[in-house]
């Protein structure tokens, strides 16, 4: 925890932005919450947070800093359920129920010298090398997905029917699990990400937001229940899949214990599908706005690549993490205490007007883009080359059969501290 005494007042984030910064309602409006991270990288592009029902801590809104930080993770460390925001409220139930339903103990959550073991276990299948085999399945699973689009005739809600399937149906291919779990999986997804969006989650959505949870323990139970099943089928016949390697994977010549096991599925599932399918929609709806852009990108296909890139820094599909320092640090004439809690502001860091020429204008073709949508440093996304080729492929049969789309509505976003999420995006199309 950071403390107070030992920050002047000039430091503080503003009341009113560090009610933003902790409100999952609030990111649904994406319009305010940029103009609130825009506020702090001019005027307090590290401050502390202080919001009732939560522990302070510092707020890193810059590219340069978040990049700074995320290479030291000796320095910042993940620390275990603290790499995720959380409510007072929210960390005294884990703490009182972690005997009964366990923090997920996956990458995101390890530390040295246990994250790099783990990561280990499957780094090789998700390299470029790795998934290079890869293609055509995929391949397959764009164009059916391109084709139900098609059949719904000229309009669809293009976030349900077609950007949370396709990936979703990549991973469970992955996994080795059946196309019937896909609406299940879907949902248990959309729990554990959005505990306080109504439409998403079976939760209590109307506490208050400083009493509520920021992961749905409740899905992780129900996720740890289904995964049982799986680990002890895959250890007594293992198959040539994911589920298969992580379940008879050994550390120290012993196997993983059911829970980690569970916790690798549950991180493959739902970050390895979530993150993509809101850069495809987020990058849809920005092409949707600007019809040059489409035109370009249907006109040049050697550009999607780029396009690529572009969607995932315009969306963020992860909004934040939090690290703890476990020295003090001096970053901009600040110092942090050992201890203190800081949160990875993504969004922010990704409309960096340091880093980006005209940062709120999408260009399908923008280079360079160093965008950190997947994070930087040992703790980048495991699965950021199988989510590039997932784009990729789908944008090439999206641009080959699809001539023009447009919004007829509007783009709603979830309500989630974790995840940038479109829920709800109508669209009318035409196609070749």
């Amino acid at each position: 925890m950071a403390s107070k005494h030992l920050i002047s007042d000039s430091a503080v984030v503003p009341a009113h932005i560090a009610k933003q910064v902790v409100s999952p309602a609030a990111y649904a409006d994406w319009d305010a919450i940029h103009e609130a991270f825009t506020e702090l990288r001019k005027t307090l592009p590290l401050g502390l947070v202080e919001a009732p029902g939560f522990d302070p801590f510092w707020l890193v809104t810059k590219h340069a800093d978040l990049m700074e930080i995320s290479r030291q993770p000796l320095i910042f460390s993940n620390n275990d359920h603290r790499c995720a925001l959380l409510s007072q409220s929210a960390e005294r139930q884990y703490l009182e129920t972690r005997d009964e339903v366990p923090f997920i103990r996956a990458l995101v959550t390890m530390d040295a010298p246990e994250h790099s073991v783990y990561r280990r276990l499957t780094f090789k299948n998700f390299t470029p090398k790795g998934i290079r085999g890869l293609e055509e399945s995929i391949r397959a699973l764009a164009v059916e997905s391109i084709d139900e689009m098609a059949a719904q005739g000229s309009s669809c809600d293009f976030a349900e029917s077609v950007a949370l399937r396709y990936p979703l149906r990549v991973i469970l291919s992955l996994m080795g699990l059946p196309r019937e779990d896909e609406d299940m999986m879907l949902r248990l997804t959309q729990e554990v990400f959005n505990p306080q969006d109504p439409d998403m989650s079976k939760t209590r959505s109307d506490v208050d937001e400083s009493e509520a949870s920021s992961y749905d323990l409740g899905a992780l139970a129900e996720f740890n229940q289904f995964f049982s099943d799986l680990i002890k089928a895959r250890r007594a016949n293992p198959t040539d899949d994911i589920a298969s390697l992580i379940a008879n994977a050994r550390v120290d010549d012993k196997l993983l214990p059911d829970w980690d096991v569970a916790s690798q599925y549950i991180a493959i599932l739902t970050a390895g599908h979530d993150t993509t399918s809101s850069s495809t929609a987020g990058g849809v709806a920005a092409l949707a706005a600007a019809p040059d852009q489409f035109t370009m990108m249907k006109n040049d296909r050697s550009l999607i690549p780029a396009l690529v890139e572009e969607c995932v820094r315009w969306t963020s599909p992860l909004l934040s993490f939090m690290r703890t320092a476990e020295r003090d640090y001096t970053l901009r004439d600040q110092t942090i205490r050992k201890g203190d809690w800081l949160m990875l502001s993504y969004p922010s860091a990704n409309r960096d007007e340091d880093v980006f020429e005209e940062p709120f204008v999408f260009k399908a073709n923008r280079t360079p883009n160093p965008q950190i949508g997947f994070g930087y440093g040992p703790h980048i996304c495991l699965g950021q080359h199988l989510g590039r080729l997932e784009m990729r492929i789908f944008f090439e049969e999206f641009f080959r059969r699809v001539n023009s789309v447009e919004l007829t509505g509007h783009v709603e976003r979830s309500r989630s501290i974790n995840v940038s999420a479109i829920k709800r995006m109508p669209i009318k199309f035409t196609m070749s």
